[in-house]
């Protein structure tokens, strides 16, 4: 009997010997999400090296940017690397419940934002798709392409209100023809209508401390304005001046481009992610992928936020048309125009879509936006030089800003409060839909 039982003792000993060691449990959520992360914010900045200006900003350690600038991968095996990403994350799916909900948004967030990487750099290898599948892909959602006839109405409103002969884009560029502000007072009028934005702005939000931003007058882009986020809560303000600028864009590009636009944006995400969390995928800046769609969706929204109802055109009257040596008692006018223009916005889709996809060429693109947009020609030359860069990146102002505002205002009274917390969060364009 005793030898029997020491017999079976020696066997499962054997057998336990014999057998392969349990896996190591693997690591906590977060400690695998950061080595991820550093994955992912390096694959973002050698994609830059084949596409210029794909990184809008980056704020992480300058040692990567370094490398990645010194021997970046081919497209070919940066699909295939982004892919493993990807895979990386799935894995992760089912292994998020029950964690950190800050935790599971910022798996998801790491997610959408690497397929949008891997599609661009189909696009970079060749690969077409369409206006819709692109914008998808790119900045997760899919825009509504109407018939350009559907605009006919709004068009008639405008009509209206401006009678006379010639056609409506040449009645609209004489109307504002008496709204541009003259060169000589650019800055003056610039610095005064972001002062007021960023004075409206942190009486609401708490800023980082010693913030801040230069502003430069530039030519030759096929932008109106541009904030280039320079990390440390600074940021360079340019306007292009190539064409001339209607007084309404002051508070406009004031709001959009500062405050509580992209500067604050940047500012506020490199201070709760990077700075506080130490989640560096926050340091880099894909132009290309859904944080453009809340980016530019806020931006667009912040005008109206900062300015809400008759209070943009009443500063305007008060400060503004003095400083450009306009007649303040004209604001009214422009506003009814801008409000009824804003609702063609979705045009330019349509016409971007049959322009990209080779249905019409440059010069019946440009016709379009002038009888669809009412843009002089100038303008909508500009418009198409845009759409060139850009493709379907121009969603994210018009469709970005109604689901900005929309989801904002289901959050409750406090629009401010929502705002802040939109603009220091992961949110993904699909989390603001109802």
């Amino acid at each position: 009997m005793v030898r029997a039982v020491l017999l079976c003792l020696t066997l499962v000993i054997a057998a336990c010997a014999s057998a392969p060691p349990s896996p190591p449990p693997p690591p906590p959520l977060e400690a695998r999400l950061n080595a991820v992360a550093e994955d992912y914010v390096k694959l973002m900045l050698e994609i830059d090296t084949h596409e210029e200006g794909y990184v809008d900003a980056y704020y992480g350690p300058s040692e990567w940017r370094e490398a990645a600038r010194a021997n970046p991968r081919s497209v070919n095996q940066l699909m295939v690397d982004t892919a493993a990403v990807i895979r990386a994350l799935e894995v992760m799916d089912n292994q998020t419940a029950g964690a950190d909900p800050d935790l599971r948004r910022r798996q998801a967030y790491l997610k959408a934002h690497a397929s949008a990487a891997l599609a661009r750099l189909r696009m970079i290898s060749g690969e077409r798709l369409s206006f819709a599948d692109e914008a998808h892909a790119l900045f997760g959602v899919r825009p509504e392409l109407r018939p350009l006839e559907s605009y006919r109405p709004v068009l008639n409103e405008i009509d209206a209100l401006l009678p006379g002969d010639g056609p409506l884009y040449q009645r609209v560029a004489a109307f504002k023809a008496r709204y541009v502000i003259p060169r000589d007072r650019l800055r003056p009028m610039f610095e005064a209508a972001i002062a007021e934005c960023k004075a409206r702005t942190e009486r609401r939000i708490g800023l980082p401390a010693g913030e801040s931003f230069e502003l430069e007058f530039v030519t030759d882009k096929p932008w109106s304005g541009y904030n280039w986020y320079r990390g440390g809560s600074q940021s360079l303000i340019q306007i292009n001046t190539d064409l001339p600028i209607y007084i309404d864009r002051a508070l406009d590009l004031g709001c959009h481009e500062g405050y509580p636009g992209h500067h604050v944006y940047n500012a506020l995400l490199e201070r709760a992610f990077v700075r506080e969390r130490g989640w560096l995928e926050m340091s880099v800046y894909p132009l290309y992928s859904p944080m453009s769609f809340i980016a530019e969706g806020s931006a667009n929204y912040g005008i109206d936020l900062a300015f809400p109802g008759p209070e943009k055109t009443a500063f305007e009257q008060r400060v503004l048309y003095p400083l450009a040596g306009l007649d303040p008692a004209m604001a009214p006018e422009l506003q009814r125009l801008l409000d009824l223009t804003r609702r063609l916005g979705g045009a330019e889709y349509t016409i971007a879509d049959a322009y990209l996809a080779g249905r019409i060429d440059r010069a019946e693109a440009q016709r379009l936006l002038q009888e669809y947009q009412l843009s002089d020609p100038a303008r909508a030359a500009q418009r198409v030089r845009f759409i060139d860069t850009y493709r379907s990146y121009i969603i994210n102002y018009g469709l970005g800003r109604d689901t900005v505002q929309t989801w904002v205002e289901r959050q409750g009274p406090d629009h401010w409060d929502a705002m802040e917390t939109l603009l220091a969060s992961q949110t993904l364009p699909v989390d603001l839909l109802p």
